[in-house]
């Protein structure tokens, strides 16, 4: 991976096609949360079918913890959205046949010509696109297993939500004056909640 993107830098705001064919920007689909990038080797890989199977099962905590995943292949997108629904996923995954991302990481996995993949990465990231934790998944067992996820979920969440710990007594109070902007989701309109999520 180049070597500029690294845990604290900000992590480029690509903008690629999803499953639909509507062009999504990463920041977009990140909103204010945190959010779980998988560069992953294409729907054709058992390894990263595998690995799907296991966040189909995540996804749903992390719904419900208002984080956020988005899976990149280099597939093209009939292979995208195949992927995508016969793995059972309810996530954006978005189609780089062009390789952008493969290119500008510098991530082209040299060793199958055939299908020119990208290296499997997770890029675990703090909102604002901010880069938390880079795995390296061309070993299986180089990728993030479910456990290790939410732990980093725990921690990019206690980290960016400053109403993590609602016992303080400042929060109480806060609460009690109305000044709900300091709890989330609550800072947003409940429409632009049930929207997101």
């Amino acid at each position: 991976m180049r070597s500029d993107i690294v845990p604290g830098s900000n992590f480029p705001d690509y903008e690629l096609p999803d499953h639909t064919a509507v062009r999504r920007k990463l920041s977009d689909l990140q909103g204010e949360d945190p959010m779980v990038v998988v560069l992953g080797r294409g729907g054709f890989c058992p390894r990263d079918r595998r690995q799907t199977d296991g966040l189909v099962r995540l996804y749903g905590e992390m719904e419900v913890g208002y984080c956020r995943l988005v899976t990149i292949t280099t597939d093209n997108l009939l292979e995208t959205n195949e992927y995508r629904l016969g793995a059972g996923a309810h996530w954006p995954f978005l189609s780089d046949p062009r390789r952008i991302i493969q290119k500008d990481l510098d991530i082209a996995e040299y060793t199958d010509p055939l299908h020119n993949p990208m290296i499997p990465h997770v890029v675990v990231l703090e909102p604002g696109l901010v880069v938390y934790k880079i795995y390296n998944g061309y070993w299986f067992f180089g990728r993030p297993t479910l456990e290790e996820l939410r732990q980093d979920m725990r921690a990019v969440t206690m980290k960016s939500r400053m109403d993590w710990d609602i016992s303080r007594s400042e929060l109480r109070s806060a609460w009690q004056m109305g000044q709900t902007e300091l709890f989330y989701p609550y800072r947003k309109p409940s429409s632009k909640i049930a929207a997101e999520h």
